[in-house]
């Protein structure tokens, strides 16, 4: 019984080598999915770069607001919490208006209808740009797994705060936007 454990020891040893360097082999990231930049959805960190299109083929980006703040809202016209914080946004943005301040509401659209995104754009007066997320890319690379989600991002594109669900009163997106201002 011992030769025969002994005899068994080096296939085996063999086989958990290979399964080792196998798991290796395919749990590393794809060369081209690497990044060099310090660039993830949390505090801390550059804020992902989005470009996206609204309703009227107007091209958006985080890049186009270089320089300046963003408090950045992702949203769906289904959202309970969504509908009741976007008189708050539209508020803000009216209030905000003659500053660097930039306010975006990017729309669920992958889980969204256009009409139903025009409709409720209609219905809350938005003024403030609507991006576009048609395929959920710029939901997953900011790692929105609820709706609502708001970033604030400095005018160095560095996000100092994240606030999951909703919906943020008024007052909160003032304070906010103070502080944005102010750093």
């Amino acid at each position: 019984m011992k030769t025969y454990l002994n005899n068994l020891r080096i296939p085996i040893s063999v086989a958990v080598l290979l399964a080792g360097l196998a798991w290796i082999w395919l749990s590393r990231v794809p060369e081209g999915s690497r990044s060099n930049s310090l660039e993830a959805a949390q505090v801390g960190f550059s804020a992902p770069v989005f470009s996206l299109t609204s309703l009227d083929d107007q091209n958006i980006g985080l890049a186009d607001f270089k320089g300046k703040p963003v408090i950045l809202n992702f949203w769906a016209s289904w959202c309970p919490p969504c509908k009741a914080e976007m008189p708050a946004f539209q508020q803000a943005s009216l209030e905000l208006a003659n500053t660097d301040l930039q306010i975006i509401a990017i729309n669920a659209t992958s889980q969204d209808s256009l009409n139903d995104v025009r409709q409720f754009i209609d219905q809350y007066e938005i003024t403030f740009p609507i991006p576009l997320d048609l395929t959920g890319s710029s939901a997953k690379n900011y790692l929105v797994h609820s709706l609502p989600t708001t970033y604030f991002i400095d005018k160095n594109g560095i996000i100092v705060d994240v606030i999951i669900g909703g919906p943020i009163p008024l007052s909160l997106l003032r304070i906010q936007a103070n502080q944005l201002l102010t750093d």
